[in-house]
C-alpha cells in the first residue's frame, strides 16, 4: 500500500484550506447577499454565525478526516471504541460526493464566464476605457454569456483543463505548490482593488451601508440565509474539509487551524465587500442587483474609473484565482475517493472525474442559459437546480450526519483526536463536544427545514 502524502507544513495546509473556502463564496456570493439583505446587518450576523456554527463544524470534519487518514467516504467507517462502525454511516460520505458534483457542475461554468470577461476586455470586445451604460453592460452579458453557449463551453473547458494540469501533479506537487502562488496573488489583487475603491469620491457612503447594521433587517430569514452562506463559504458538507484534513499530521493543532480558517474566510469575505460597495455608491448604482452584481453592475463601475480596463482585468483575475483555489480541493474529494476505493491510478481518476462532471454537469449548466433554457425543475433552470439541491439539501444533510457521527458514534474518540496536538484545556474541549452533540444538530435541522420554507 502506498504511503499517504501529508502536508509539508501548517502554512501550506492553511493556505489550501483558505483557498478552498474563499472562492466564489467570498468574492461573488457574499457581496451580492450583503447587498440584497441589509448591508451591515448581514455582515454582523455572518460574523456571529462563523463563530457559533462555522468554526465548530470545521472541527467536526477535521476530526473525521484526520482520524481515518482516508477518503471522505471511508472516513465514516472503521472501528471505534472496540466496535465496528455500521457501513450505513458511509451514506453521508456518498452524499458529500454528490454535493461536490453538484457544486462543480455550475461552479466551473462560472469560471468560464469570468474567463470570457477577461478575454473580452483584453481583446477590446468589452471596452471599459470610457463610461458605459447599464444597457451596454446588460446586453454584453446577454449576448456573450446567456446566448453564447459555444464560447462559454470553450472557456469552461479551458478552466477544467487548467484544473487537470494542477491536479495531475498530486496533493503536494500540484495543489500545495500552486496554493503557495495562487493565494498571495489573490491577496494582492484583493488589496489593490480595495485601496482603489476606498479612495474614490463618495466611497464613505458605501462603507456606511456595508458596516452600519440596520437592526430592523435582522430577521429569522436573515439568520437562515447567513447560515447557508457559512456552509457554502467554508466548503462544509461536501467532503472538502474531511479530505484535506485526511492529509494532516497527527500532531497538528486542529483547533488553531480551524480558528485561522474561520478568521481568514471572514476577513477575505469582508474585504471583498470593501472591494465592491464603495465603488457602487460612488457612482450611484444599486447594491441589491443580486447574483448579476459582479457581471452586470461592476463593469459599469470600472468604465467610470481611470484605467478601467486594467482594474477590470485585475478584478476578474482575482475571481478566477479564487475559483481555482476552490475547485481544486473539491475535485480532490472525488479523486481521492476513486483512487482509494477503486484502486485507480491518479491520472485516470482525474480524467474520469473531470470528464464525467464536464459532460453531465457543466454542459447541462451551460445549456441552461441556451438551448435548454425552457427546462425547469421546480421552477428553476438546470444551473439553479444544481445550486439549490447541492447547497440546500446535500451540504446540510452531510454536515448533520457528520455532527451526529462525531457526537454519538465516535464519542470519546473524537475528544481524544481533538486533544492530539491541541493546547486547549480538556474542559473547553468537552464543552465543544457537548455543543456539537446536542446543539449543532438542532441548528442544522432548523437550517434545513427553514430553507425549504424560504425557497418555495
Amino acid at each position: 500500500m502506498q504511503k499517504r502524502q501529508l502536508w509539508s507544513s501548517r502554512l501550506t495546509y492553511v493556505l489550501t484550506v483558505a483557498g478552498a473556502t474563499v472562492g466564489f463564496g467570498a468574492t461573488w456570493r457574499f457581496p451580492y447577499l450583503v447587498g440584497e439583505n441589509g448591508g451591515g446587518a448581514y455582515v454582523l450576523v455572518f460574523i456571529i454565525a462563523m463563530i457559533v456554527v462555522g468554526i465548530p463544524i470545521i472541527l467536526v470534519e477535521n476530526i473525521i478526516g484526520r482520524r481515518a487518514h482516508m477518503n471522505s467516504v471511508d472516513a465514516f467507517g472503521g472501528v471505534t471504541q472496540g466496535r465496528k462502525i455500521s457501513k450505513y454511516w458511509k451514506i453521508f460520505g456518498y452524499m458529500g460526493l454528490i454535493g461536490a458534483f453538484g457544486i462543480l457542475a455550475y461552479y466551473m461554468v462560472l469560471g468560464g464566464w469570468v474567463i470570457s470577461y477577461i478575454v473580452s476586455i483584453l481583446s477590446g470586445g468589452l471596452d471599459l476605457s470610457s463610461a458605459i451604460t447599464k444597457n451596454i453592460a446588460s446586453d454584453f452579458y446577454d449576448i456573450h454569456i446567456e446566448h453564447s453557449p459555444l464560447m462559454v463551453g470553450i472557456f469552461t473547458f479551458i478552466f477544467v483543463v487548467l484544473n487537470w494540469v494542477i491536479l495531475s501533479k498530486g496533493i503536494i506537487d500540484g495543489i500545495e505548490r500552486s496554493m503557495k502562488y495562487l493565494m498571495p496573488l489573490l491577496f494582492l489583487c484583493l488589496l489593490a482593488m480595495v485601496v482603489r475603491n476606498l479612495t474614490m469620491p463618495g466611497a464613505i457612503e458605501g462603507v456606511k451601508f456595508y458596516l452600519t447594521p440596520d437592526f430592523s433587517k435582522i430577521t429569522p430569514k436573515l439568520f437562515i440565509l447567513v447560515l447557508g452562506q457559512v456552509f457554502f463559504a467554508l466548503s462544509l458538507g461536501f467532503g472538502v474539509m474531511i479530505t484535506l484534513s485526511s492529509y494532516l499530521h497527527k500532531e497538528e493543532d486542529m483547533v488553531k487551524t480551524a480558528i485561522i480558517t474561520g478568521i481568514l474566510n471572514t476577513f477575505i469575505a469582508i474585504m471583498a465587500g470593501f472591494m465592491i460597495f464603495p465603488s457602487l455608491f460612488s457612482f450611484g448604482l444599486s447594491p441589491d442587483s443580486g447574483p448579476s452584481l459582479v457581471f452586470k453592475t461592476l463593469p459599469i463601475v470600472f468604465s467610470h474609473m481611470p484605467f478601467g480596463n486594467l482594474f477590470a482585468v485585475v478584478f476578474f483575475l482575482l475571481l478566477i484565482t479564487a475559483a481555482l483555489t476552490t475547485s481544486l480541493p473539491i475535485y480532490e474529494v472525488i479523486i481521492t475517493t476513486l483512487t482509494e476505493k477503486l484502486k485507480l491510478n491518479r491520472k485516470k481518476a482525474i480524467s474520469i472525474t473531470l470528464s464525467f462532471i464536464f459532460i453531465f454537469g457543466n454542459i447541462p449548466c451551460i445549456l441552461a442559459y441556451g438551448y435548454w433554457r425552457d427546462i425547469k425543475i421546480g421552477g428553476r433552470n438546470i444551473f439553479d437546480t444544481f445550486d439549490f439541491v447541492s447547497g440546500n439539501i446535500f451540504f446540510v444533510l452531510t454536515a448533520l450526519g457528520a455532527s451526529i457521527f462525531v457526537g454519538y458514534v465516535l464519542g470519546s474518540e473524537s475528544i481524544k483526536e481533538l486533544k492530539n496536538g491541541a493546547k486547549l484545556p480538556e474542559s473547553v474541549i468537552r464543552i465543544w463536544f457537548a455543543y456539537i452533540k446536542y446543539i449543532i444538530p438542532i441548528i442544522i435541522v432548523a437550517i434545513f427545514i427553514s430553507g425549504f420554507f424560504i425557497s418555495f
